[in-house]
């Protein structure tokens, strides 16, 4: 009887996968369509075939954990994109803009919730959650920000590479921050604690990194472009998620991200990412967003939701233009490059949602509040490329 049981539940999951690939995948087409990135289509197929509307599909354990793999995949192949030389040629200037893409829109996301909610002691549970929601706005999509102004022939400028190069540095900032505040949420943590674990982490990815890159630059110079190295290459992401939550505490999308980061300066590097991206993009992917419209409950979306929701779109665009583009007038660029530069960083995308997925488990943030971070990356993604097209249009120089 309970292998009867087993039997009929693994055939439902089948049922599922196929109804969420199908369903994500149409929806990615329509939003590519209307100019909008394919992930806001996955999102919306997961609410449509959610419990929020057709109810065709539920949350299981099984997909919970598939959405996690995606998860992992999509931080390796992020780090995997980042380019170190850009990095570090235009670093200084570019961290300070990061610096304060990532505090201002910490700090008003902070004194959002405490607005709606009441101001909470320091660590309180609600003071974390505050916390938490400002550390939602501080990331910035790379993808959307790059589809943007290569469309518009800008990427290379001036002004955006600074973008470019912000994005990833405040990515990588918003990771740490919210390794931290995970870190010092849990009672039983003591905060010097967090900070050496995280530290120990760091010097462990330096020296580990160190050996793995010249392990994989041996093995990609006398097997280039074999398919050994990628699948080397997904061993070693998962060992070092594996590793990072286990060992040190750290969430395991930092260890998947900083596994990237070491092996993004290979040869075989793109030909990594290019195998990542098949198993994202025909599974674990649209599993993943679509599993964020699975969570969302929009069954207690009340008109106090629905107005935090509207403070949370305004504050995240405005805070990252203010944050970004005061920073970059100070670090001497014109008022029409340094409203460029808030604007272009103002995107959100996949790195929002793995934060808001990883708050979801581990009890910082309620589902009904995916409601607020799916609406502030849509209205960003479509407002960033008007915007930016109009600034360049009256000013084309960079």
């Amino acid at each position: 009887m309970i292998m009867k049981g087993f039997i009929m539940e693994a055939y439902l999951v089948f049922r599922d996968l196929a109804i969420i690939i199908i369903a994500a995948k149409f929806m990615a087409i329509v939003a590519r369509k209307c100019k909008a990135p394919q992930v806001v289509g996955e999102i919306l197929a997961g609410l449509i075939i959610g419990p929020c509307l057709l109810g065709f599909v539920q949350q299981t354990d099984f997909l919970t954990q598939m959405a996690e793999i995606g998860v992992i995949l999509l931080m390796f192949s992020a780090g995997l994109e980042t380019d170190l030389k850009e990095l570090l040629k235009t670093g200084p200037i570019a961290f300070l803009i990061a610096c304060c893409g990532v505090f201002v829109p910490l700090v008003c996301g902070a004194i959002l919730y405490f607005c709606f909610y009441g101001r909470e002691p320091w660590g309180s549970d609600g003071f974390y959650k505050a916390v938490f929601m400002g550390t939602i706005l501080t990331a910035t999509s790379v993808s959307i920000t790059v589809q943007s102004l290569k469309e518009m022939g800008k990427l290379k400028g001036k002004v955006g590479t600074t973008i470019l190069s912000a994005a990833i540095i405040d990515d990588i900032i918003g990771i740490i921050v919210l390794t931290f505040v995970i870190g010092f949420k849990n009672p039983d943590s003591d905060p010097m604690l967090v900070i050496i674990h995280t530290v120990l982490f760091f010097v462990f990815s330096i020296v580990v990194g160190y050996i793995a890159y010249h392990v994989f630059k041996w093995v990609d110079k006398r097997y280039p472009h074999t398919r050994r190295i990628p699948i080397a290459g997904l061993a070693f992401c998962l060992a070092m998620a594996y590793v990072a939550e286990e060992y040190f505490g750290i969430a395991d999308i930092t260890g998947a991200y900083f596994a990237g980061i070491i092996l993004c300066s290979l040869k075989d590097s793109e030909y990594i990412d290019e195998k990542m991206d098949i198993n994202s993009y025909m599974l674990f992917g649209p599993i993943f967003f679509a599993s964020i419209g699975l969570k969302t409950n929009i069954s207690n979306l009340d008109m106090n939701i629905l107005l935090f929701s509207i403070g949370f779109v305004a504050v995240g665009l405005l805070s990252k233009i203010i944050g970004c583009g005061l920073m970059g007038k100070l670090c001497r660029f014109s008022n029409q490059d340094s409203l460029k530069i808030g604007v272009g960083m103002m995107t959100r995308g996949e790195v929002a949602l793995i934060v808001s997925q990883k708050g979801l488990s581990v009890g910082m943030m309620e589902p009904v509040y995916f409601t607020s971070v799916i609406l502030l990356i849509i209205v960003s993604s479509i407002l960033t490329p008007i915007i930016l097209k109009i600034l360049y249009s009256k000013n084309p120089e960079d």
